[in-house]
């Protein structure tokens, strides 16, 4: 069997992978850009692409080192108390940490140093995720109305985000971490409220508590 090769790198808001939504498209505004490798960053090999809306990402959960020791997960979706098959999951600690995310393609870029660059929105990626393969998503064969996704079936419960800081947040980067909090991104087994969780979205380190008022927001700052 031939060996994958990369044939393109992610760069994403998401320096920190703590954070990261867990299913795409849950974080509309959270960016990316495709960036290829030299053997691929060719102008005529993403020629059409934009007349696709959507892309499939096929890539790895790289940040994954340790090797996977039993088949079962424990699903944030089941609170992390239930198992599963980890082939009845998207658990990133399966045997080949591959991923499969939907994308939006907002942008391609055909001129620079870089071309082509592709600029997506919707990710659910850390920066530096390694691309094995994309491809356009087809509506009338992608999208399956009638199917049901067992314990998966419907999107996770959003809270409201409050800021207690005031902080000189871009108004582009403060909806991507209001959209990423909401989703309650800190362990579902969590339950004490004084816990504070950290991680930095888009260059910017920002620390939270989860409350059953929602997430409140306690300090954000630059960190370039």
């Amino acid at each position: 069997m031939p060996s994958l090769n990369v044939i393109a790198t992610l760069r994403t808001c998401y320096t920190d992978k703590f954070g990261v939504p867990r299913q795409s498209g849950l974080v509309p505004a959270a960016w990316g850009v495709i960036e290829f490798e030299p053997a691929y960053r060719r102008v005529e090999a993403v020629r059409g692409i934009e007349e696709f809306s959507h892309l499939w990402l096929i890539t790895q959960f790289h940040l994954v080192g340790e090797e996977p020791t039993s088949l079962t997960v424990r699903p944030p979706k089941l609170g992390g108390n239930e198992k599963r098959g980890v082939f009845a999951t998207r658990s990133p600690f399966r045997p080949n940490r591959l991923t499969l995310s939907v994308v939006k393609l907002d942008r391609v870029e055909l001129e620079g140093d870089l071309v082509p660059r592709l600029f997506v929105s919707g990710v659910d990626l850390v920066d530096g995720t390694p691309i094995f393969d994309i491809k356009p998503y087809v509506r009338y064969a992608d999208s399956i109305p009638e199917a049901h996704s067992g314990f998966a079936d419907t999107p996770p419960p959003q809270v409201p985000v409050i800021w207690e800081c005031e902080s000189r947040v871009p108004a582009d980067v403060r909806v991507i971490i209001d959209q990423s909090l909401a989703q309650q991104p800190q362990p579902a087994y969590h339950d004490d409220s004084d816990r504070e969780y950290a991680t930095e979205i888009a260059a910017w380190r920002v620390k939270w508590a989860a409350t059953t008022g929602g997430a409140r927001v306690k300090s954000c700052e630059f960190v370039g």
